[in-house]
């Protein structure tokens, strides 16, 4: 049996992560606040990164023309059915989360973390978005609450970040992750497998050098092709190769095998609105992706970080 795990799962999961740091069942509650990107409104780019939707990719994330409250109590009383003794986290999800003034953020931020149950916040944003001053209270929310920062990178290479219009260099990102982990705050890494043009060995390398960094979990995705999007237009007018089902799962495989042992895969495919999907469609079938992958490291006889000392 894996390290981290007390099931057929040869990774550490969220939900083994969550269980025994907290004794409890825990649920992450997507929010919409409201945000806008620096790669959106002229900051430091325009359109945005090509695969991102009008939702900012917060497909989940909440209607933003609600309250936060409102928007938490309409997850939470889902949840509660279920599982009545859950605990919380709230999930700032959709664009940049830490891009707002800070009496803004603290509003927000604050507003959540005064509700009953909840145990903690993950803030997605983006390397280039987070102030000396947010950092500074970043810090100080850390010691109240058990707090995550979701720093998208999804690839290492630079003719990959040009391409898809991220906008901010490998070197920024390095830079803000060590600024995170001075201050002890857990850093997770999103990641995109199939961007257009690369290579099996260009999403080993990415996995290899996140392993490398002081990061806490990593989020892996398999490239979705949404409509109204450019990469659709991109799609459509030069026709890349999208990754067959098989081929994704292979490569989680061996990202696994390379991923550092500690790291807590938070997730390892996506989740696309069927009605946005363009490509690939095998992914809508998500339970049975994330099966194939447990029977696939059974099969190998293998493990998360069985490589990373060849790393």
């Amino acid at each position: 049996m894996f390290k981290y795990s007390d099931s057929n799962k040869r990774y550490y999961t969220l939900d083994y992560f969550y269980k025994h740091k907290f004794n409890s069942k825990v649920f992450k509650v997507s929010l919409n606040a409201g945000f806008t990107c620096p790669n959106k409104d002229g900051t430091v780019g325009v359109g945005g990164c090509i695969y991102c939707s009008k939702s900012g990719s917060g497909e989940y994330g909440g209607d933003k023309t609600k309250d936060l409250v409102t928007q938490f109590n309409e997850v939470k009383n889902m949840m509660l059915k279920k599982w009545p003794n859950a605990k919380y986290i709230g999930y700032f999800q959709a664009n940049t989360n830490t891009y707002a003034p800070l009496n803004i953020l603290k509003e927000k931020y604050e507003t959540i973390l005064n509700l009953d149950n909840v145990v903690g916040l993950n803030i997605a944003t983006r390397s280039d978005s987070i102030s000396n001053e947010v950092l500074d209270y970043l810090s100080e929310l850390n010691k109240k609450t058990y707090l995550t920062i979701e720093l998208g990178l999804q690839t290492i290479h630079e003719k990959t970040s040009i391409l898809i219009n991220r906008c901010h260099t490998l070197e920024n990102f390095e830079e803000m992750v060590n600024k995170l982990r001075q201050r002890k705050i857990d850093v997770i890494v999103h990641i995109i497998n199939g961007l257009p043009y690369e290579t099996h060995d260009m999403m080993i390398e990415t996995i290899k050098y996140l392993s490398k960094l002081d990061i806490q979990g990593i989020k892996i995705h398999a490239l979705s092709i949404l409509k109204g999007t450019k990469l659709e237009e991109l799609y459509n007018s030069n026709h890349f190769k999208v990754m067959s089902r098989s081929e994704y799962i292979n490569t989680v495989c061996d990202q696994l095998e390379y991923l550092r042992e500690d790291i807590v895969v938070h997730r390892i495919t996506g989740d696309p609105m069927v009605s946005e999907l363009v490509e690939p469609e095998w992914l809508i079938k998500k339970t049975t992706i994330l099966n194939d992958i447990d029977k696939e490291m059974k099969r190998r006889n293998s493990y998360q970080g069985i490589k990373n000392n060849l790393n």
